[in-house]
C-alpha cells in the first residue's frame, strides 16, 4: 500500500472573498469574517475535523482549503456579483448600510430593502468550481 501522505492536496474548488478596496483595515477583516460564515453555515463538507495540540486540548474544525482573499473597486464589486449570479454560484453579501446595523435581522433588512442592482457592495464571498470563480473573479487582485 502506498503512503500518499505526502503527496499535495489539490482542489477542485475554489473559496473566495472579494472585498471593495476603499475599505478600513477593521472593516475588512469584520466583512471577511461575516461572508465566510455563510459559506460554512451552507456547505458543511467544506469544513474540516475538530484540531487537538500536543497536550490534547480541543480546538474548533476550520475549512478543510485555503479562503483565497481579493480586492476590487466599487465598479468591479457590481461587476463581479452579476458574474457570479450568472453564473449560478451562491454568493454571500456585505453592504455598506451593514455597518450601520447591529444583529442579523436589521442586517437583513438593509438588504431587503434594496434593489439588487442597486447594492452598495463592499464584500462577496463565493465557493464553486474552480473555473467558474476564477472567471467572477477576473480582473480583481489578491489582497495585500
Amino acid at each position: 500500500m502506498v503512503n500518499n501522505d505526502d503527496e499535495p492536496i489539490r482542489f477542485d474548488t475554489k473559496l473566495a472573498v472579494l472585498l471593495r478596496d476603499d475599505l478600513a483595515s477593521w472593516q475588512r477583516l469584520n466583512v471577511t469574517a461575516f461572508l465566510v460564515s455563510g459559506i460554512a453555515a451552507t456547505t458543511p463538507e467544506l469544513v474540516g475535523e475538530a484540531y487537538e495540540d500536543a497536550d490534547g486540548t480541543q480546538y474548533l474544525p476550520m475549512f478543510r482549503q485555503p479562503v483565497l482573499v481579493f480586492e476590487g473597486s466599487k465598479e468591479f464589486m457590481s461587476v463581479a456579483h452579476g458574474r457570479a449570479l450568472g453564473r449560478q454560484i451562491p454568493v454571500s453579501v456585505f453592504t455598506a448600510d451593514l455597518f450601520a446595523t447591529g444583529n442579523d435581522r436589521d442586517n437583513r433588512a438593509a438588504v431587503k430593502a434594496v434593489a439588487r442592482d442597486q447594492l452598495d457592495l463592499v464584500g462577496l464571498a463565493l465557493h464553486g468550481p474552480k473555473n467558474a470563480v476564477d472567471k467572477v473573479l477576473k480582473g480583481a487582485q489578491m489582497h495585500p
